[in-house]
């Protein structure tokens, strides 16, 4: 397919994007900075100027496309990643400005100049643990998708806010809108953290032990982009498992005693769902953190 992709040079970006490049897709990788990977054509703009954002819907993907006399063709899909990171990067009022307009520039221009397919980054701050003030307990585990996500911090409600507008545009246009809550994104160098991790799995309670490697949400994205007639659809993107390596009953017992079980769990299954991306979509995690860090309980 030919994917226009924003943000594609931050942290999970490049992997993303490095991962669709392999499986064939041509990506022109629109953000601030250059990604500079081969055979990926980088287009510097900025998502909270709708202007640049139409003309990106309209560009080429690459000089090599100027052979063609029709000139540029709409992109079959947009794949949507830029934004503010994450919380205490920039004032409250900025981050949420940058991500809650540049989305909605995104998905716009995507729907008016007749892309069919878009895929954004939603976050699993949007359950209303991550970036909440005190300790707080969640209102049920596993959390799935359908859990009513309560975000206290202007990060985690710049995501919710832009699941309803995906679900607006896609309400509107009939075309395929899937927005990916992504977990902790760990880079194949940030396995040396997991022994951390197991000697202190407290400072993991705030995102209920997840994860997902940066490659496994590549193949996330490349099945959405392969998966068409959903229409409007939230996923989880995380991998299989916790990032320690106590079992779920141990982590219950000792971080979230007063939270009530909907189903029976998995000894290490994550308590981030990510059940839905794997039966419907079909995710085969490759990257367990099993195979780069020695699990200390066997």
């Amino acid at each position: 397919m030919r994917v226009l992709f924003t943000g594609g040079t931050g942290k999970a970006g490049k992997h993303v994007v490095a991962y669709l490049a392999a499986a064939g897709h041509k990506v022109l990788n629109f953000d601030r900075v250059p990604l500079m990977h081969p055979g990926v054509h980088d287009l510097m703009g900025d998502i909270t100027d709708a202007g640049q954002v139409y003309s990106a819907m309209s560009s080429h993907a690459g000089f090599d496309e100027m052979e063609d006399p029709k000139g540029a063709q709409v992109f079959d899909a947009v794949v949507h990643f830029a934004a503010i990171p994450r919380l205490l990067l920039a004032p409250d009022t900025e981050t949420y400005r940058v991500n809650v307009l540049g989305t909605y520039n995104v998905i716009e221009a995507a729907v008016k100049m007749g892309v069919k397919k878009i895929i954004i980054a939603s976050s699993e701050t949007t359950y209303g643990l991550c970036f909440s003030d005190g300790v707080v307990d969640p209102k049920v585990l596993p959390l799935e998708e359908d859990y009513d996500i309560d975000p206290m911090d202007s990060y985690g409600m710049s995501k919710k806010v832009n699941e309803v507008t995906a679900r607006s545009f896609q309400r509107r246009s009939g075309v395929d809108i899937y927005a990916l809550r992504i977990g902790n994104v760990i880079e194949p160098d940030e396995y040396d953290k997991f022994p951390g991790f197991f000697a202190d799995p407290g400072q993991r309670r705030r995102i209920t032990f997840s994860y997902i490697d940066a490659r496994d949400l590549g193949q996330i994205v490349d099945q959405c982009l392969r998966k068409d007639g959903l229409g409007f659809q939230v996923f989880n993107a995380v991998n299989d498992t916790n990032s320690v390596c106590q079992p779920n009953a141990e982590l219950l017992a000792e971080f979230f005693p007063k939270v009530p079980v909907s189903r029976e769990l998995e000894r290490n299954e994550s308590l981030l769902s990510n059940r839905k991306v794997r039966e419907v979509l079909g995710f085969k995690e490759e990257h367990n953190w099993r195979r780069y860090v020695a699990d200390p309980m066997g």
